[in-house]
């Protein structure tokens, strides 16, 4: 796709005569074919990445779809059932329906009859790990954005290299010798280019994508839920008394018994 576009597009190169002057007709651009000749190995292993990025994408734009991800009228069945406390109900159609949201509803229903706070801990749990799993497919487009123009650096420092090597052989070489193979080394730079810029604009919006319908489903099942939240008793706190402090709510400890102490009349009176 990437450089096809580039084959297409063409580059304009004046054809000079022999006294330096440009003619009126140009010369037609590179097409694909010479271009993957010029580009070598490293043009085939550039076009390998071509190829899969292509399959990334369109594999990509097929999973992360709203209809997919969040099945149509599960939202109003799951709230019916949810709302009835049938929470077994609940979890075997969010499985049964799968999806994003299908996930979330099976879930949080699993985890219903411990009370709101127990699904929603459940249901925050699932969401993070389908979307660190629908993130991490779509990271691989971003390892292709970083190794093609690094590989389109490498087949041009190589290229380079050889066209310079011209010196070594000859002492004086001419541009005309050198310029064909500073062409095939720059080719491996724009094919590179051309598969990392598509595959760039593709993975900020796949991700773009993924975040959003990620944030739908988690509003969607926090919405499913909403009864159950609202039954679900406070934690009962016990009322202290007005004006009582936790001090004098505090019970003192009993005070040691005295002991008897026999009248001085008496204690006399033996002697």
């Amino acid at each position: 796709m990437a450089l096809s576009f580039f084959a297409s597009v063409g580059f304009a190169r004046p054809a000079f005569g022999q006294d330096g002057i440009a003619s009126d007709e140009a010369s037609a651009g590179p097409e694909l074919r010479e271009l993957l000749e010029a580009g070598g190995m490293v043009g085939l292993l550039i076009l390998a990445l071509s190829l899969a990025m292509v399959a990334l994408i369109v594999q990509q734009m097929l999973a992360v779809r709203r209809g997919r991800l969040v099945p149509r009228g599960l939202a109003g069945e799951a709230y019916g059932l949810v709302s009835r406390r049938r929470f077994k109900e609940a979890a075997e159609v969010g499985s049964r329906r799968g999806g994003l949201l299908g996930r979330l509803v099976h879930a949080g229903a699993t985890e219903a009859d411990r009370g709101y706070e127990a699904a929603e801990k459940a249901m925050e749990d699932a969401a993070a790990e389908e979307a660190a799993r629908l993130t991490r497919r779509a990271e691989y487009l971003s390892v292709i954005a970083t190794v093609a123009p690094m590989l389109g650096l490498l087949g041009t420092v190589w290229g380079m290299m050889l066209a310079f090597n011209e010196f070594s052989t000859k002492a004086n070489p001419q541009v005309s010798e050198l310029a064909p193979g500073i062409f095939r080394a720059l080719v491996t730079t724009l094919l590179g280019l051309g598969v990392a810029v598509p595959a760039v604009a593709s993975f900020a919006l796949l991700r773009n994508r993924i975040d959003e319908l990620v944030a739908e489903a988690a509003g969607t099942a926090e919405h499913i839920f909403s009864t159950l939240r609202r039954q679900t008793p406070p934690p009962s706190v016990t009322p202290r008394p007005r004006g009582a402090s936790a001090l004098s709510t505090s019970k003192a400890a009993p005070a040691a018994p005295a002991t008897p102490v026999a009248p001085l009349g008496r204690r006399g009176a033996g002697i």
